[in-house]
């Protein structure tokens, strides 16, 4: 039993386990992926990168974690914003409050005893007084409705949920869906391997 639960390992899951345990709560962390970093555990596509300046990521609850982390690059590209947060885990001891590979499947509250109950998709049970939703608007990726997608012969990736391998493209012929900052981030990339990219 906790006094909170906090859903999702990212950079705002990180600072409520920091803010929770300095509270004097008995705080879990339950994250889906196999570590922690939210957007940035899962973003993993060629060019990734932060679309706003490197320093927006940067943790100010601590004057010296500020001082001692020196970003390389104005927009940091993913490798280096998954190593500061993986910095600041380490730093603040944050690793021990989470459990990895437990996606949540419900959260329901019981008024006879006040307290919320949690299963997870590996079959874990966790009950807490509060739960702290640190899921981030990015954490489902939405697949276009393209009719014929599910049929499609060739592979298909999501900027979203990028596979944790290396993907080439050397020699294939590829098409971007989204000319958002993902989309944008990862076609001069791709085209630099791909025989067309459209």
């Amino acid at each position: 039993m906790f006094d909170a639960i906090v859903i999702g390992a990212g950079f705002a899951g990180l600072y409520a386990i920091y803010r929770l345990r300095g509270l004097g709560f008995k705080v879990l962390c339950v994250e889906a992926g196999s570590d922690l970093g939210g957007t940035w555990y899962w973003n993993r596509y060629p060019g990734a990168r932060c679309d706003v300046e490197s320093m927006s990521y940067s943790y100010s609850f601590d004057e010296s974690l500020q001082q001692d982390w020196r970003w390389t690059r104005r927009y940091a590209e993913q490798p280096e914003i998954l190593d500061y947060a993986n910095h600041v885990a380490s730093r603040f001891d944050l690793r021990r409050h989470i459990v990895f590979e437990q996606r949540v499947l419900s959260a329901r509250y019981d008024d006879s005893d006040h307290f919320w109950r949690l299963v997870t998709q590996a079959g874990s049970m966790f009950r807490s007084r509060f739960v702290l939703l640190a899921t981030g608007s990015l954490s489902v990726p939405k697949w276009p409705e393209l009719e014929g997608l599910d049929s499609f012969g060739g592979e298909c990736f999501h900027t979203g949920s990028w596979p944790h391998r290396e993907i080439t493209f050397s020699g294939k012929r590829v098409a971007l869906i989204g000319t958002g900052a993902s989309g944008v981030q990862a076609a001069p990339v791709i085209a630099e391997q791909a025989t067309s990219l459209a």
